[in-house]
């Protein structure tokens, strides 16, 4: 579980949470004709605006927020320096066995592609390729979210207009202005919340993994394509390096001297 999605999430809801016990009651804040109208014209829109198997996709994607297993670069620069050592060795056609081991599809699919004496250029078309589709369906869970985000307050200001068009009718009763004015602004309190807490954290969350998993996929590119042109490891690993930042290069600098390499 990816714990800083979690925490942020809930830290988010426990700041506006304090805050109005601060200054007043959570009952002032429930209302369920405000709710109906924001989060399900929100839903509703955000259905409108994508196929229908995008957005029944969308629980796959929440679960992804929270659940992802991360490839380290230092780990996959380790594998690609484990696979030129082996190349170097014993020959290219040698990965294939090593390649049955891997739980990674797309170095596994990379290297059946060198062993099968695939044109360097046609390998890197193929995995490029890869990777441009793999945006585009991250690309495709991002928008979702970011699309209940631009929804989610505009439904607020619309349930907001419809509070204050029902406090018009009683405008001759001072009485109810106070009350039906608060129901009223209840609504975009809702949108707010959920576009700045919920959607849009969401969606620049798996903006952010995804990047860095299209980070792991062209260090993978550049190490196979490396391997399959004969280079030296060491020369493979210093070029690998120039793909992650200097202090991951310190941590990979540490765990290599931990082991012993």
């Amino acid at each position: 579980m990816d714990i800083s999605t979690v925490v942020g999430l809930l830290l988010g809801i426990g700041f506006v949470i304090g805050g109005i016990l601060q200054s007043g009651q959570m009952s002032s804040y429930y209302d369920f004709p405000s709710i109906v109208i924001t989060l399900g014209g929100t839903i509703a829109s955000t259905l409108a605006s994508f196929p229908l198997k995008s957005f029944l996709n969308t629980s796959k994607v929440i679960k992804k927020a929270f659940f992802h297993k991360e490839s380290s670069p230092n780990e996959v620069i380790g594998e690609i320096i484990n696979l030129a050592n082996v190349a170097r060795k014993e020959g290219l056609l040698s990965l294939e066995e090593y390649a049955e081991s891997l739980d990674d599809e797309f170095l596994r699919k990379g290297i059946m592609l060198i062993v099968d004496g695939t044109d360097p250029e046609l390998v890197r078309n193929i995995l490029e390729t890869e990777l441009v589709f793999l945006e585009e369906r991250h690309a495709e869970g991002q928008s979702v979210f970011e699309t209940m985000g631009a929804y989610a307050p505009a439904f607020g200001m619309i349930g907001t207009l419809i509070g204050l068009i029902n406090m018009l009718k009683y405008l001759d009763d001072p009485s109810t202005i106070g009350p039906n004015m608060s129901v009223a602004l209840v609504t975009t309190f809702y949108g707010s919340a959920l576009s700045n807490i919920v959607f849009l954290p969401l969606a620049h969350k798996l903006k952010v993994r995804s990047k860095s998993e299209v980070l792991v996929k062209e260090l993978m590119v550049e190490g196979l394509l490396s391997i399959q042109a004969g280079e030296n490891p060491r020369i493979i690993e210093e070029k690998l390096k120039t793909f992650i930042p200097p202090e991951m290069r310190n941590n990979y600098k540490n765990q290599m001297e931990k082991e012993g390499i």
